[in-house]
């Protein structure tokens, strides 16, 4: 089959389309074929070579954890699936890639909302996961207010419309042309950068309870001292956290630092069906030209999703 591999590290260039040999669902998993397939900072981190000491990998490194496509085989025990259905889910986090591929094998799944297209539903299940597990870790629920750091990305869209969804106040920060965009998600928008924490007190005169950086943009000093603490701080994406005292919340590979929410692709899925969740994207790019994917994720601007189509 065709997959997206790296056999170095480097820069986007680095990756290729290669002919690899085929996986085999095991026991519990179900193997899909791929039409889509989401791209996350987690794949350039490790292409570059930038967590190569905190997460070693074995070389050539197929990227990508989430994808959706058609079941087309079945490991012993599992049910409540057949083959030809529409799913979308996860790899093997610990594995942390094979998505990006002809075939991929998952280990959690829900089936496909009709209101999504491939595309976003290639690129939902792990910035559900991700946003998920901040939101549990953070206590989020009905009457919490909320501010997301980073909030026009893709864990940030996806962890505004939950968070709304369990009935919580949620600001948001972004550049100021994606406001608007924040807006139609349900958040209160604000623009990051100097000047947060008077910009916070007046949209949320009580405080916030809770906040989450997906930006990892160094900002964790004013962020613990906007929430009132380093417990009430959670970040995806810096990886100083520990020096403010903020732990990241992270799975799969060393390091982990909590178990998979793979229950959460069901609840998305339903809030789908019902018209409360979608999936922004920023782009979608053919298999071929994942090097112009993972460039657009580098940059840290990507408004939503990337999504590679198979």
């Amino acid at each position: 089959m065709e997959a997206l591999q790296f056999s170095t590290y480097g820069p986007p260039d680095v990756l290729t389309v290669a002919e690899v040999d085929e996986p085999h669902a095991g026991p519990g998993q179900i193997r899909i074929a791929v039409l889509a397939a989401g791209v996350t900072p987690g794949d350039h981190y490790l292409r570059s070579g930038r967590m190569r000491d905190m997460v070693p990998i074995a070389l050539p490194h197929v990227p990508g954890v989430d994808a959706a496509g058609i079941v087309d085989e079945i490991g012993a025990g599992v049910t409540g699936v057949r083959l030809g259905d529409a799913v979308f889910g996860l790899v093997d986090i610990a594995r942390l890639g094979g998505a990006a591929a002809g075939f991929a094998v998952l280990v959690a799944w829900a089936p496909k909302p009709e209101s999504f297209s491939w595309e976003q539903a290639g690129g939902a299940a792990a910035n559900v996961e991700t946003a998920t597990r901040a939101l549990d870790r953070l206590g989020v629920e009905a009457g919490t207010t909320l501010l997301v750091e980073g909030a026009a990305g893709g864990v940030g869209t996806v962890a505004i419309q939950l968070a709304v969804a369990r009935g919580a106040t949620v600001l948001g920060t972004a550049r100021e042309p994606n406001h608007g965009f924040l807006a139609a998600l349900g958040a209160i928008p604000t623009t990051y950068g100097p000047g947060l924490a008077d910009r916070v007190a007046a949209l949320a005169p009580h405080g916030v309870d809770a906040v989450l950086d997906c930006a990892g943009s160094g900002s964790l000093a004013d962020l613990v001292a906007i929430a009132g603490g380093p417990t009430r701080v959670v970040t995806i994406a810096d990886l100083r956290a520990a020096e403010h005292g903020v732990e990241i919340s992270r799975t799969g590979g060393p390091g982990a630092t909590e178990a998979p929410h793979y229950e959460s692709l069901a609840v998305a899925a339903a809030l789908a069906d019902e018209g409360r969740f979608t999936v922004p994207l920023a782009a979608v790019f053919e298999l071929k030209d994942a090097a112009a994917a993972h460039e657009l994720s580098e940059s840290g601007h990507a408004r939503g999703k990337i999504v590679l189509t198979l």
